[in-house]
């Protein structure tokens, strides 16, 4: 009896696997010839901040520690243009406008007292990337994709805690597939962005209030780092 189940089973998973593999009618087969792709997309996207606390103890005693406690989800909009190079890859170029904002936390060691302050960014970024992808199979198409994005954010704020840079590049590194439907193509990708420039302004003259140095000094180095889930459609 069991050598009969299995028997069934084995030529049930026979069957799906033929299904699975089975060819169907291609959508818009010859998309992928032009030698230019337009379109445009919508996302969302989690920002973070990685800080390097220096451990200054000041001279009444206070050593202040901070990092991007939470998280917040913010959006992003932009366009897609795409430059086939050959078969499987793709120079791609997708201005984008991301608006989120990251909390930082600061802690006093000592005391134990705690402060945040909120930074709100609205940033256009102009990544590079090329895109490496798998041959097509029916209707789908994955690839991985890596370059470089850099970006000034609009919304720099002085006379708070922190003050960040405006100017950043970034590295990335990513993961979508090409999903061909009947009268466009849908790409749904993840992208991990990762800051190369140390944002920390540490020339505090726009400062009114002196106390609040004691913030800027316990930090050495901020850098940016921003994970973003994006829907194309072209």
């Amino acid at each position: 009896m069991m050598k009969k189940g299995l028997l069934i089973l084995i030529l049930l998973l026979t069957s799906l696997s033929g299904v699975a593999q089975e060819r169907r009618v291609m959508n818009r087969p010859y998309l992928d010839l032009r030698q230019l792709h337009y379109g445009f997309l919508l996302g969302f996207h989690m920002q973070d901040m990685e800080f390097t606390n220096t451990g200054r103890i000041a001279e009444n005693g206070e050593q202040w520690y901070s990092e991007i406690d939470s998280y917040s989800p913010g959006f992003n909009v932009g366009v897609l243009a795409e430059l086939r190079l050959n078969q499987y890859l793709g120079l791609r170029f997708t201005p984008t406008l991301f608006f989120g904002q990251k909390r930082a936390w600061f802690h006093e060691q000592t005391s134990g007292r705690d402060t945040t302050q909120v930074i709100k960014s609205t940033q256009i970024a102009f990544p590079i990337d090329l895109k490496f992808a798998a041959p097509r199979y029916n209707n789908f198409r994955p690839y991985f994709i890596a370059g470089v994005s850099p970006s000034i954010d609009l919304t720099t704020r002085k006379h708070h805690a922190l003050l960040m840079g405006a100017m950043d590049c970034s590295l990335e590194i990513g993961m979508g597939c090409d999903v061909y439907l009947r009268y466009f193509k849908l790409i749904p990708e993840v992208k991990f962005c990762f800051g190369l420039a140390n944002l920390l302004k540490k020339d505090r003259t726009d400062l009114l209030d002196a106390s609040l140095m004691k913030y800027t000094d316990a930090l050495d180095r901020a850098r940016s780092k921003m994970i973003v889930f994006t829907l194309y459609f072209e």
